[in-house]
């Protein structure tokens, strides 16, 4: 392969990988960083690789290894995240005022319950390890195989069905305690409460029922909700939805609370 044909590829990876990072990384400009330290690293060791690999699994191997080295150091999050950006919010009146000037001049300033609901599932993966939820993102977002997140993730597959397994677990009990919009004694309310503010002349259940994890989920159990919302979140390009300029505002926000929070609780 040609470093001109590599750059091809790496363009037709560009929006993927992007997205990915900044799930992984909840930082816009980290992201960016590493996106170009992906495409320099990718260069330089164009001679290693090889067909056995898809081009992009091994793209996403590099980038993986640098977001993986960059976050190390970081604390994981508290899966109590959205109540604790939640009150830094209310107590910061210059958060509230730009965001509603992006919800007033950004086409992509709308706010949308299916893109919280994708941004949610962001903030709260990073209380896990980070290799259950780089193995999570892989997988259940971007549908990569267990042999392809093997090869990104240089491990054996029975630990990529671990991270996943537990994981997966974690992720369901947090939500299954927390989400009010799937479970009555949920406690965060965030979605709605969003929802009130910037679309204050919208029906919000007729909204809601739109929504399938919404819809059925007093019919289905745990596991088949929590594929529904993967199902919203592989939907959403954390950058290019409608609803982009506004939710990475929030991203960024809840980044900095927690930065600033672990600082001082560090257990």
């Amino acid at each position: 392969m040609t470093t001109t044909q590599l750059t091809a590829e790496f363009e037709n990876a560009r929006t993927r990988l992007r997205s990915y990072l900044v799930r992984v990384t909840a930082s816009v400009a980290d992201t960016e960083d590493l996106i170009q330290d992906t495409y320099i690293r990718a260069v330089e060791n164009l001679a290693t690789y090889r067909a056995e690999a898809s081009i992009q699994t091994w793209l996403f191997a590099i980038a993986t290894n640098l977001a993986k080295d960059h976050q190390r150091a970081k604390q994981r999050w508290s899966e109590k995240v959205t109540d604790i950006a939640r009150e830094a919010a209310l107590s910061d009146s210059g958060f509230f005022r730009e965001a509603m000037t992006i919800h007033a001049t950004s086409p992509q300033g709308s706010f949308e319950i299916k893109e919280h609901i994708a941004f949610c599932f962001t903030c709260i993966a990073k209380s896990l390890p980070l290799e259950q939820q780089i193995c999570l993102l892989l997988k259940e977002v971007y549908e990569f195989r267990v042999a392809e997140i093997k090869q990104i993730m240089d491990i054996t597959e029975a630990m990529v069905k671990y991270y996943l397994n537990t994981g997966r677990t974690k992720m369901i009990r947090i939500f299954d305690g927390r989400c009010s919009l799937i479970n009555k004694q949920g406690a965060c309310h965030q979605c709605s409460e969003l929802n009130g503010i910037f679309n204050p002349q919208q029906q919000q259940q007729e909204e809601l029922v739109k929504i399938s994890l919404v819809r059925e989920a007093e019919k289905v159990g745990k596991e088949h909700l929590f594929d529904l919302r993967m199902e919203i979140v592989r939907g959403i390009d954390p950058f290019r939805s409608n609803a982009a300029g506004l939710q990475l505002h929030y991203l960024e926000h809840n980044r900095r609370v927690m930065e600033d929070f672990l600082k001082k609780d560090p257990g």
